[in-house]
Parts: C-alpha cells; structure tokens; sequence
C-alpha cells in the first residue's frame, strides 16, 4: 500500500539566532498576526475601521498578549484535568508559560483575544466590537491553518488509530503503535478552505459584524468536523473536548448571525 503522507522528520526549530532557537511555531504565528496586519492597514480597512496604522499595530499588541495568556492558560488546565500531571507543572514552574514548545489551546486564545478586543475598545470610543471583528477575522484561516501543518512538523495533536490499508494514513515518529490519521493536514485543509468563504461574504458588503460571526460558525463546524479524526484528550458522552467547545460556537454564531441581519447596521467610513 502507497501512502500519500510521509512523516517529513523536519526539525521543530527552523533556525536559531544566536543562542535562539526560532520554532516553526512561533513563525506561524508570526505570519498569522501580519496578515491580519496587513489586511486591517489596507486604506480600505483603516477607512472602515477609523484607525490609523499606529492604532492598529496596537491593537495587535493587545491581540497577542489576549492569544499567549488565554491559549497557554486553557492548554496548561486541559492538560492538568485530561493527563492528571499538576505536579509535574507546579515542580517545574516555567512548564506553565513554556509556549516556545508548543502547547496552546485555540478556543483559549480565541477567548484572549475577544477580551483583549473590548479593553482596546475601550480607548476607541464610536469602534463597535462586530466592526473590529469583521477585519480582524478576514486572514485568520491562514494563520489557524499554518499553526496545523506546524502541529504536523513537531509531531503533535494526532490522529486516532485507523486501518493501515488507508492511503491517507501515516505513522508517527512518537505513536508507533499503529498508522494514524494525519488529522493536522485535514484540519489545516479544512481550515484554509474558509478563506474563499469569507471573501465572497466580506463582498456582499454585510450588516457589521456578519463577516465575523460568520467565520466564527464556520469554525465551529470545521472543528466539529476535524474532531472525528484527532485523538482527543477528553471525552464525555461520546463528545470530544473539542467539540463540546465548538459545537456551543455554532450556535452562538447562528444566533449573532440572525440577530446581525435582523438589525441591519453596516459602516463603510468611520470618522
């Protein structure tokens, strides 16, 4: 049986600086935050959004800060509550802030960053949070599916056992206990084709706040979806963790969505 996916053994860090090593990790993230950058900073978006190319640089600022803590915050608990390790986090404190070697929870920094939005609307005056968002989630799919082929690269976040006769199958340097789903490449897959999506809506020119919540439902059935190959670290009632976070978001969305529609307020200039 030929398999279409190889485990590619590419190092986890993708060159160092120094003394630094640069994981590929980081580097997503990097791509992720100056896409949604450059997005925001076209004359279009500092037009819709009424900020200047400083303003926007600092919102990123608070953006990352609400990614590092929430995403960090909610992986180090799920890992206490799916692995029972505490110990091992509280006998060596730095495990809790050790993002450089991956472990960060999507639905945490998504939470991150939804705080960190209202605190810098809060300097704003006039900037609603659905017409911040509406920007904002535009180029996201293309740093959330970067993250996913990085998950790949450092052999992490695996897919569940599957038949080895199954071309998309692949084993992993640290799970040779059988061939696996690649679920990182079909979530990443899964993840990049909302892009289109989200550029056909944002053409519709869409009550404020559609776009986002848009993205924000599709997410949720993309993650609902990708859950079926990923190992998941819990289960309860045959549901993943997973799914029990982005099952709620699709609902969430729709009721946005219906609520956005029914109460048309769409801004293309902001003073």
């Amino acid at each position: 049986m030929e398999h279409w996916f190889r485990y590619p053994n590419i190092d986890p860090v993708a060159f160092r600086i120094g003394p630094i090593p640069i994981h590929w990790y980081g580097i997503s993230y990097l791509i992720g935050f100056i896409c949604v950058y450059f997005w925001m900073n076209r004359p279009r978006g500092r037009a819709r959004l009424g900020l200047t190319s400083d303003q926007i640089q600092d919102f990123l600022v608070y953006a990352l800060v609400g990614v590092l803590l929430g995403g960090r915050a909610l992986f180090v608990i799920a890992d206490m509550l799916s692995k029972h390790n505490a110990n091992e986090y509280f006998s060596h404190p730095i495990n809790f802030i050790a993002v450089w070697t991956g472990g960060m929870a999507f639905h945490g920094a998504l939470i991150g960053v939804i705080v960190a939005t209202f605190l810098f609307l809060r300097k704003h005056p006039g900037l609603t949070f659905n017409l911040l968002s509406d920007e904002v989630v535009m180029l996201l799919p293309v740093g959330i599916a970067l993250t996913r082929i990085v998950n790949f690269i450092n052999d992490e976040l695996w897919g569940r056992l599957c038949r080895p006769d199954h071309p998309y199958c692949i084993l992993f340097p640290n799970h040779a206990d059988g061939y696996r789903y690649p679920s990182q490449i079909f979530e990443a897959i899964l993840d990049i084709l909302t892009l289109p999506l989200l550029l056909l809506i944002y053409r519709t020119r869409p009550p404020d706040g559609v776009v986002a919540w848009s993205w924000f439902t599709i997410y949720g059935i993309t993650r609902s979806i990708a859950e079926i190959w990923r190992e998941p670290d819990i289960v309860v009632g045959g549901i993943t963790g997973g799914q029990l976070l982005a099952l709620p978001m699709i609902v969430i969305g729709i009721v946005m969505l219906t609520l956005g529609y029914r109460n048309p307020v769409r801004t293309n200039v902001r003073p």
